[in-house]
């Protein structure tokens, strides 16, 4: 389970996985303050997924509704021939108004910011390591960092402490 480490000055933010509709509503009636989730076309984690377009659409009027926040992935780095199908989706995604997007793909990451101010989250998949690094995305336009999930709390600290972009990160399992 993903969090929101801050400097401090606010409250972390405590972000889970949203597989479904029901495992959204689920989160947040467990505390969750947001929510990553996707279609299975352009995310990483297409098994998990269960979210069709039309109930993304819902769950994220829902989220809005009670206040949450919900952020969308996009988060695959897509071969050639997939181009033009992502641009499409990227396009379709920022008309469901999501807080933010998680992208990975430099490339990927490029069109969503040329086609909205949506703020963009660096998935976990960048494999962000360091405070340069971190550094490097802030200046190209990222809002937040999912940092690597293999780093440790010393590290994270570096990072925090060497850089003044928000990050965020693993607190529970290997896995999103």
């Amino acid at each position: 389970i993903p969090l929101l480490v801050t400097k401090m000055k606010q409250k972390p933010e405590l972000i889970s996985p949203a597989g479904d509709l029901e495992k959204l509503k689920i989160a947040f009636q467990y505390g969750a303050d947001a929510v990553y989730a996707s279609t299975p076309k352009f995310s990483m984690r297409t098994r998990e997924i269960g979210f069709t377009a039309e109930t993304l659409k819902e769950g994220i009027e829902y989220t809005h509704q009670i206040g949450k926040k919900i952020y969308l992935t996009i988060n695959i780095f897509p071969h050639s021939a997939e181009i033009e199908a992502l641009k499409k989706h990227v396009l379709d995604t920022i008309k469901l108004n999501p807080d933010a997007i998680i992208a990975a793909d430099p490339g990927v990451i490029q069109f969503i910011k040329e086609n909205t101010d949506i703020p963009i989250h660096l998935s976990t998949q960048a494999n962000t390591t360091n405070y340069l690094t971190a550094n490097f995305w802030q200046k190209q336009g990222i809002d937040r960092i999912v940092l690597a999930r293999e780093l440790s709390l010393n590290d994270i600290k570096l990072i925090t402490k060497n850089s003044k972009i928000e990050i965020e990160t693993f607190v529970h399992g290997a896995m999103c």
